[in-house]
Formats: structure tokens, sequence, C-alpha cells
């Protein structure tokens, strides 16, 4: 029996740079494989290249199985999902998400898989046991618009486990998911791989469907062959560099009270998202928010960034000041730093990375005004410190996807602010470019920087966390304070792996 893919001397240049060079991968019937390698190393591009959604030089041929049942086809799911209003255009802006409500512009994800299950002639009933082991059933009525990136995610999955192509390719299948969800999300791989679906999971998680029987990583545009990806040769660390000064002083705190929430109600119609939520943030606390999907972890934080129009019929005070008590959003936004997977979504893409990290002076999604001198010294000095040198004049949208979250995370501190929030800062990121990122975190939070993290995986926090609040259904389920590191990684490793 001929291979699934056959793969021989595929070259790969973007911008005269080579990215895969003379690679060879043969894929064979009953193969499940992982690929990983470190962020920009041509996985994703490779992905794209068997897709047939990618050009390249080479020889790539795909041999589908005449006699399966399954749809003689390559479905490839991106990082992250792409979706357009109902005129079909997809330049949304990120608050939009929040008054989505009223405007009715996209489709409901019922809708959604409805159209999908036509075009691909599938059987609705088909889907519902997919939409419940993702526990994605109650988001029916929701707005492709409103939801966030984890439900996407699941979204994405739900289609393509529903499709069962004869060949799936998922490019970081466990971003943005709880660990129900991913435990949940491995059982079905396992049951489409039973079925005759072929998988390529592009990823560096240790946590995988016990149908994954081949492990290759990319590195220097050469595919070869590991026994897991914990035997795949390790990432040389970099040398720490030391932080730019600017950094270094505390923030200026305008109030100790940072955040307080008093009963807090948020609904869409008959649909509660938070149900009177009481929560303080002092100055220089650094808290973990954690909750399943669709806990309502993105809405509160839309309260404290000033994106919900909600913020103004409850009880908030930010920074001192009760909302509406004349402040914009604006004045709200020059406190805080700010990165989120909606965020990037939501991105100018056509700013550079030099554009890009200047514009988190003026918290706006592209710069738009000329930098004083010192502020350019700034800008320059973070985009050396995270070793963004060669690519400062390049296109956001042209960096792989582990940079384009480094320039983001580089705007976030780039004002120094008092309050840093974190919503899962590392989708994207290498294990290298994460535990850099955190060791960053930890080292401004030694300075008095207040913190407000985000994260499922306990491999992505920093130390430095102090707190930890839980949502579940959109109620504070758990308040607590971290004394100690030890009770810290208790508390921590027992959570992410039964609660969360």
């Amino acid at each position: 029996m001929q291979p699934v893919v056959q793969i021989v001397n595929l070259n790969l240049k973007y911008q005269q740079k080579a990215v895969l060079k003379d690679l060879n991968w043969t894929i064979n019937y009953g193969e499940n494989w992982v690929l990983s390698g470190t962020s920009g190393s041509g996985k994703t591009s490779l992905a794209k290249i068997i897709a047939g959604m990618q050009s390249a030089i080479g020889d790539v041929k795909i041999n589908f199985h005449t006699d399966s049942h399954l749809p003689a086809e390559v479905l490839f799911v991106e990082s992250w999902y792409q979706f357009k209003n109902l005129e079909g255009v997809a330049n949304f802006y990120y608050q939009q998400r929040y008054t989505s409500q009223q405007a009715k512009d996209t489709l409901t994800v019922h809708a959604e898989l409805v159209g999908y299950g036509k075009e691909n002639g599938l059987h609705f009933d088909s889907v519902e046991p997919i939409l419940a082991a993702l526990n994605f059933s109650s988001f029916a009525s929701s707005q492709l618009i409103e939801l966030s990136s984890g439900e996407h995610k699941k979204l994405q999955l739900v289609k393509a486990l529903w499709l069962k192509p004869q060949l799936l390719i998922i490019d970081q299948p466990y971003t943005g998911l709880d660990a129900a969800s991913r435990k949940n999300l491995n059982i079905l791989l396992d049951k489409i791989a039973a079925e005759g679906v072929q998988l390529i999971l592009i990823c560096n998680d240790s946590e995988l469907p016990s149908c994954i029987n081949r492990f290759a990583e990319i590195k220097d545009g050469q595919l070869r062959e590991v026994n897991s990806i914990e035997n795949a040769p390790s990432v040389t660390e970099k040398h720490s560099k030391e932080i730019p000064d600017f950094l270094k002083d505390s923030p200026v705190y305008s109030s100790q009270n940072i955040v307080k929430m008093v009963d807090v109600n948020i609904s869409y119609g008959e649909k509660q998202v938070l149900k009177n939520i009481s929560w303080e943030v002092k100055a220089g606390e650094k808290w973990l928010l954690q909750g399943h999907n669709g806990s309502g972890k993105s809405t509160l934080l839309s309260l404290i960034n000033g994106d919900h129009p909600q913020s103004y019929a409850n009880e908030l005070y930010l920074f001192g000041n009760r909302r509406g008590s004349g402040e914009s959003i604006w004045d709200i936004k020059q406190h805080i730093g700010l990165i989120s997977p909606e965020f990037h979504w939501y991105f100018d893409a056509t700013a550079t990375v030099w554009q890009s990290i200047a514009s988190g002076f003026y918290d706006t999604v592209g710069l738009f005004q000329q930098l004083p001198y010192s502020k350019s010294a700034q800008v320059d000095e973070l985009v050396e410190y995270f070793g963004l040198t060669e690519s400062k004049n390049e296109l956001l949208s042209a960096l792989p996807l582990g940079k384009q979250r480094l320039v983001l995370l580089a705007r976030t501190i780039i004002k120094n602010p008092e309050l840093l929030i974190l919503d899962e800062p590392c989708q994207g990121l290498d294990q290298q470019q994460t535990q850099h990122f955190n060791q960053l975190v930890d080292e401004l939070c030694n300075n008095g920087m207040t913190l407000i993290y985000v994260g499922h995986f306990e491999s992505q926090l920093p130390t430095c966390i102090e707190k930890r609040i839980l949502l579940e259904k959109g109620e504070v389920k758990v308040v607590e304070s971290l004394n100690t590191k030890t009770r810290h990684c208790e508390i921590r490793s027992n959570l992410l792996h039964s609660t969360i």
C-alpha cells in the first residue's frame, strides 16, 4: 500500500530565508504523528503545503484510500479561527465583541454548524455527542464574535471531528482549552483514529491521545523522527538579558485600590454570564485567574479593561474611581498593559514590529504619531531585549505566530503599567520563549507591578503569583492566598489537573 503522504526534497524560502531545506517525510497508513519544533521552525508552513494551501519547491504526494468511507481530503485546522460577519467581512474591532448583542452581525454557533453540515453532507444528529463531549452544547445561540479563544478552538475542533477526513492536521489543538476539554478531546481523537482518520498534531504538549505513535521535529529546516516529545532535542537556553532600566522602577500608582467589584452581574438577554461577583485587587498583588472555558474569565477582564458597556450598570471601581464618574475608556487603559488571544486577533497586522511595540504607549492597535526620542529609545531597548532586532522593520503579520506574540508581549509592558493583564500570554510560544517571558514577569513583579494572569497550563505560570480566584459558571468558586511557593505549587498542580 502506498504511503498516505510522501514528501521528497521539499524546499521553502520566505523573504530569501530558507525555512525548509530538502525536507523528506513519509507517512504510512496507520501512523498518527505529532510534529514539534521551536516557534518559526516551519511547522505550520509544512502543514499548509501538505493541505495544498501553500506552494513550495519539491515533490508532495497524497494518496487517499479509495475503499475508505471517509472523505478523501486533507483538512488543516489553523491555530485560531478565522470568521466573517453576515456580509462576508472580517474586519472586526476588539470592543465589538461586547456590543454584538445589539449589532447581531455574525452567525450563531448553531447556524454556523448547520451551514457546515449542509456544505459537507453531514447529519446534524452526529455532531451532538461531540458538542456534549467538549462541553459546547450551551453555546448554540452564541454569536461567533462573542466566543473566547478557547470557545473558538472548540468550534474548529467540533467541525473537524464531525467531518472526519482521511487526513486531519491540527495546529495547536489544545490552545485555550481547559484540562477537562483537553482530556475529552484526546478521547475523541482516539475514536476517529480508530475509524480510519490519520492525524498530524502540531504541538509541544506531552498529554496526547493514545493513538499517537510517531513523533518528529523540525530543526534547521530538516524533519527528523524522535522517540517522543520529551526526547526531542531541547533548545539551548538563552542567556538571560538584563531587564531595561526603565522597567526596573516600580509603577507610579494612582491608587492602592486597583480593582474593586461589588455584586457585579453581567447578562446577555436571559443568559447570565457573571453572577454577584465581588473581588478586590490591591496595588502590587499578583493574581491567578482560572476557570473552565465559558466560566466568565474574559467577560470579567473586559470590565477591568474598560471594554464592556455594562460596567456602568454595576458597582465597579478601577484605580480608585467608580466607573461612570466621568473617566473615559482611554483614561482606564492608560493604567493597564494587556495581552489576550482576542486582542491579538484584532490587532493591526499591517504595522511593523517596531510600530506595534510603540503603539503600547498610546493604547492603539497601530502607531499613528511620531514618538519623541526618549520613547523611541525605550522601544529599541525592548526590541533588543526580546531578540527582535532583525525583525523590527518587518510586518507583524509576516512573523511566525510565536514571534507575533512576543511583539505584543513587549507592547504590554512598554509603559510600565500599574496593572499587567496577561490572558493566556504564552499561546503560540515555544517552551524557551514561555520560560523567558515568565522570568520577565517575575522580575517585573519584584519591582511592585500588579498582575492578573490567566493560564491553564502549570508549566506556563510565573512563580510570583500570590493569590488565586477561580470562576465556575459565572460565579466566584474560590478566592485564596498562596502563602508559600510550596503551597502555591501544590494547589496549582492539584487544581490544574482536576478542577480547571
